[in-house]
């Protein structure tokens, strides 16, 4: 006969209301006094929000460009690379404790269907079906641009006393990373392109060097190619200059690349990164396109020269990883937070992200 562990809490009560970023139709928000959530069911923790990074995707969703999927209706809470600290745990909770500082991920799967069995719960078969046990948080269900968020125990990992909450906001961002590496693999003592050095290009810049890569090209143009030189590129492509194919054959004496990352989504970008790599060469997809992007590729090139696509979705399993990585200081990320907001300046935060204001890359913003 098997035991549930009662929920505990915090020697702090639990709050009645909080401050949240709400979003109240497509493209209006506000910054509300809302209902803060009531303590936390079966294998769930109620949270202190302490950093959210703002996202590629938040924007998107902010505009309501797809309102009705993400989010499904409102009002709705978005926001979902962040970190805090628990400060109530519901029944069955036996590894988290109020007090344990933890960094959030969005994917939550219902754990039964073929792809959770196999570990791959950000493609879960019940997505969007919260009555199946799925969550996708800051997408369809309510996330942490908030004071508080509960959060399944499923989409939290503790993190240590080494790594800020700013850090922390980051694991999510760097996971993905992880993730589409881990999937195509990086040869050592190899070289690797990277297309975009945005957040998420800079990290995998990093990631493919700790994971062996010799040798990083990254394209790009204007303040987030100098951004790539400061973090460690070799060889600097600037696509307004120069056709970045030919730039990145040039470079390696006509063989390509044994990866290629891409990672703005941009209209053209794909059939960059393809023509980039040598034969038998990876291309990795981590950048999301809009909707409309229908990309023409060299179908017989690809399948002559063996060329393998890796499609990335979200940070499956890498979480523990990425925390390790940065707490150890092997994977650095504070230098990429070039901004920090409190939740009461949101709308300036976004702008600042959103049009690349004094250099921004990562925009962190502080509910509490």
């Amino acid at each position: 006969m098997s035991t549930i562990l009662p929920a505990q809490t915090s020697a702090s009560n639990i709050p009645d209301q909080m401050r949240a970023l709400v979003l109240t139709s497509p493209g209006k928000f506000e910054v509300q006094t809302v209902p803060a959530p009531r303590p936390p069911q079966a294998r769930e923790v109620l949270c202190k929000v302490r950093a959210v990074a703002i996202c590629g995707s938040d924007p998107e969703i902010i505009r309501g460009d797809l309102a009705g999927t993400w989010p499904p209706a409102y009002p709705f809470i978005p926001g979902h690379e962040w970190a805090g600290e628990v400060i109530a745990t519901g029944p069955g909770v036996v590894d988290l404790k109020p007090g344990d500082r933890v960094a959030g991920q969005a994917h939550c799967g219902c754990g039964t269907c073929s792809n959770c069995m196999e570990g791959r719960y950000t493609i879960c078969e019940n997505y969007g079906r919260p009555e199946a046990g799925h969550r996708h948080y800051g997408f369809i269900t309510n996330g942490a641009y908030a004071q508080y968020a509960v959060y399944s125990v499923k989409s939290v990992n503790r993190m240590p006393a080494e790594m800020s909450f700013r850090e922390g906001a980051l694991v999510d961002t760097a996971g993905v990373v992880l993730h589409g590496l881990e999937l195509s693999g990086v040869r050592p003592g190899g070289t690797v392109a990277v297309i975009g050095p945005g957040p998420i290009g800079l990290i995998a810049m990093r990631m493919a060097r700790l994971l062996g890569a010799a040798r990083v090209i990254a394209v790009g143009r204007g303040a987030r190619l100098e951004a790539a030189r400061q973090a460690g590129a070799d060889i600097l492509v600037n696509f307004e200059n120069k056709d970045p194919v030919q730039a990145v054959r040039e470079a390696m004496s006509g063989r390509g690349v044994d990866e290629a990352i891409e990672c703005s989504g941009a209209a053209g970008t794909f059939r960059q990164a393809v023509e980039m790599v040598s034969k038998g060469g990876r291309v990795v997809l981590l950048g999301v396109p809009p909707n409309h992007i229908l990309e023409p590729l060299p179908f017989k090139y690809i399948v002559h020269n063996e060329i393998a696509i890796f499609g990335v979705r979200a940070n499956p399993n890498v979480s523990r990883k990425v925390i390790n990585l940065i707490a150890t200081k092997h994977l650095q990320v504070d230098d990429l937070i070039t901004h920090r907001f409190p939740l009461e300046k949101f709308a300036v935060a976004l702008d600042t992200f959103v049009n690349r204001r004094e250099g921004a890359i990562k925009v962190v913003v502080e509910p509490n």
